[in-house]
C-alpha cells in the first residue's frame, strides 16, 4: 500500500483538489494523474440531495452509454420456450432455468456481468435475492432486466447499457468507459449517465438535487467538475 500511497499523493500535487473544473478540464486532468500501468475504468461519483431511507426519494434506472462500457458483457438470461432461441439469437452467454439457478446457489458460480428474467422465471430468480442483491445482479422490471422482450435487454445489455442506483449515503458510483477511450467519447458517455439521472429525479427530492459531481480511474485521486458546467 505504502507505494500506491507515494503514486496516489504525487498525483495530487498535480493539480488543485479543492477546485472544480469544466468536465473538458477535468478529464485532461485525469489522463495526467493516472498512475496505473493497466487501462482502467472511469468512475463517475455523484453525491444526490435525496434521503434514500424515504423509498419516494430511492434514485434508480439503467442508460446505455453511446461508446459502451469498453468491457465485453457476459448475459445470463432465465427464460422458458420460444424465449429461450430468442435470447440466444440476440447474444447471451447463457440461457436457461433451474440448472443456472442451482448452479449460482449449489456451487457459487458468478461468471455473468449482468442477469436477465422473463417475469414468468422470478419465482425461481426470486429465491437468489440473497446472492444476486448484494452483487447488483438481481433483476428488476424499473431497469427493463425483467421482461418479455429478451432480444432487447440482451442487445442493451452488450451495447453497454448501466444501471445506477442510489446507495445508502445518497452516492451513485458508476463505471463510464476505460482510461484508453479519448477524451471527446467518455465525455458523451458521462453526459449521457448525468442525463438518465437527472431525468430519474423523483418528485419528492427538494433543493440542489447533485449535490457534487467528480470523476476518477480505479486507482486515481478523484477531480471535482463543477456541476453548473454540465
Amino acid at each position: 500500500m505504502g507505494k500506491r500511497g507515494k503514486k496516489y499523493i504525487e498525483a495530487l500535487k498535480k493539480y488543485d483538489h479543492l477546485k472544480e473544473y469544466s468536465l473538458d478540464e477535468a478529464l485532461k486532468i485525469l489522463k495526467e494523474i493516472a498512475y496505473a500501468n493497466y487501462d482502467e475504468t472511469v468512475e463517475v461519483h455523484m453525491k444526490l440531495g435525496v434521503d434514500p431511507k424515504h423509498s419516494d426519494q430511492v434514485v434508480r434506472g439503467s442508460v446505455t452509454l453511446p461508446h459502451g462500457t469498453g468491457k465485453s458483457v457476459k448475459v445470463l438470461v432465465f427464460a422458458k420456450g420460444e424465449k429461450i432461441k430468442e435470447a440466444e439469437e440476440a447474444g447471451a452467454d447463457y440461457v436457461g432455468g433451474q440448472e443456472y439457478a442451482d448452479k449460482i446457489a449449489k456451487e457459487g458460480w458468478l461468471d455473468f456481468d449482468k442477469v436477465i428474467a422473463t417475469p414468468d422465471m422470478m419465482g425461481i430468480v426470486g429465491r437468489l435475492g440473497k446472492i444476486l442483491g448484494p452483487r447488483g445482479l438481481m433483476p428488476n422490471p424499473k431497469v427493463g432486466t425483467v421482461t418479455f422482450d429478451v432480444a432487447d435487454a440482451v442487445k442493451r445489455a452488450k451495447a453497454g447499457e448501466v444501471e445506477f442506483r442510489v446507495d445508502k449515503t445518497a452516492n451513485i458510483h458508476v463505471g463510464v468507459g476505460k482510461r484508453s477511450f479519448d477524451n471527446d467519447k467518455l465525455k458523451e458517455n458521462i453526459m449521457a449517465l448525468h442525463d438518465a439521472v437527472i431525468k430519474a429525479k423523483p418528485a419528492a427530492a427538494k433543493g440542489r438535487y447533485i449535490k457534487s459531481f467528480h470523476i476518477a480511474t480505479t486507482h486515481s485521486p478523484s477531480v471535482k467538475i463543477n456541476v453548473q458546467s454540465l
